[in-house]
């Protein structure tokens, strides 16, 4: 098991540690809902340096990204991310990224901590194009201070504006003292904030910086428990649960970063895919009757058929119904759809509904 450069720090604290992607991650502190609620409300900090990031330099580099990544990563400018995809030779996705542009010919992609060497080794075996590949996944920490109160907890940090950045936009500048830090503002809450890249040898001093400039905002360090409660009331995928290779970009509702006016890994069939139209979706689905829907638990449709599992389910601490995420077949995709959510072999009532649950 991996250890992050702050491992100690999250014992210290008292947090559950849990074996998550390989690495001994904090699961939760004080507990999910408290933690969820600071993050919706005010300010919390979540230790996700288990995150991948591979830097591709040289003329090809954008060629590469472009062959092997579903969205169009030449529409990006300097300081301007994405999110995309690999889409494998099945239909399936590799994974689910970041693309970030540094500068011509210089990006950085962030990749999910159960994928780092499966993502190296999908992209290095389609790179004929001399494109240089660093994995720096080992070398880099990563904070995600998440919530509507961690621009003003964190701009005396930092020389540049915090409050004016835009989704999905980055800068590498100043932080705590330190420089060349990627500062980025791509996050999985939707509850505003930003996510700091810095080295390793750095991590404890940068993390002490953070609490001393948060803590009259009552800034708390945060697990991924309510990681987990805050992108499923988002409708974010996240891999392994609602994505993975047997589930198409199209079927997960991933169309929007699936672009067609380029080729990439197996666009032909996805193209095709799009035309004949899909016969399952991932939707979103809030329960009518009381129980709560977990990962892998059956969907049904009204006639008690089987026609689905839930990808992603827990009690929604901001809304306090239980919601979740699975596939279902197309003719039972829209809004206000019944379906069954399989809970200890009694068929509960549940109602797709348009995502994200939480609304702003």
């Amino acid at each position: 098991m991996k250890n992050t450069a702050l491992t100690h720090i999250h014992e210290s604290l008292g947090a559950k540690m849990v074996p998550f992607a390989g690495y001994n991650m904090p699961v939760q502190y004080e507990g999910v809902n408290v933690e969820h609620e600071t993050v919706r409300n005010g300010v919390g900090v979540f230790d996700v340096s288990h995150m991948g990031e591979f830097f591709l330099k040289g003329e090809n580099a954008l060629a590469l990204i472009q062959k092997v990544t579903s969205n169009d990563a030449s529409k990006l400018v300097n300081g301007k991310a994405q999110y995309s995809c690999l889409p494998n030779n099945e239909g399936g996705i590799v994974d689910d990224l970041i693309i970030y542009k540094i500068e011509d010919n210089h990006y950085l992609l962030v990749v999910n901590a159960s994928n780092i060497e499966k993502d190296w080794n999908w992209i290095s075996a389609h790179n004929d194009l001399g494109v240089e590949m660093i994995n720096a996944s080992d070398a880099y920490s990563l904070l995600a201070i998440q919530g509507p109160k961690a621009a003003e907890a964190m701009q005396s940090l930092t020389s540049i504006d915090l409050s004016n950045m835009g989704y999905y936009t980055f800068q590498i500048a100043d932080f705590a003292g330190k420089s060349d830090v990627i500062i980025s503002a791509t996050g999985y809450t939707g509850s505003g904030g930003f996510e700091i890249y810095f080295k390793n040898e750095d991590a404890e001093y940068i993390w002490n910086k953070v609490f001393e400039a948060g803590a009259a905002f009552g800034i708390k360090p945060i697990g991924l428990a309510a990681r987990d409660t805050l992108r499923l009331e988002m409708g974010f995928c996240l891999y392994g649960n609602d994505i993975n290779d047997t589930t198409s970009p199209l079927e997960a509702g991933l169309g929007w970063i699936t672009k067609f006016d380029k080729e990439f890994t197996n666009s032909e069939n996805l193209k095709k895919q799009k035309e004949a139209g899909v016969s399952r979706k991932l939707v979103g689905f809030e329960m009518v009757e009381r129980g709560i829907p977990r990962h892998d638990y059956e969907i049904a449709d009204t006639d008690g058929n089987v026609v689905g599992v839930v990808t992603s389910g827990t009690q929604s601490p901001s809304l306090g119904i239980a919601i979740g995420m699975g596939y279902v077949p197309t003719t039972l995709s829209t809004p206000d759809s019944e379906i069954y959510i399989r809970i200890r072999n009694k068929d509960i009532k549940a109602k797709v509904v348009k995502m994200p649950f939480y609304k702003k």
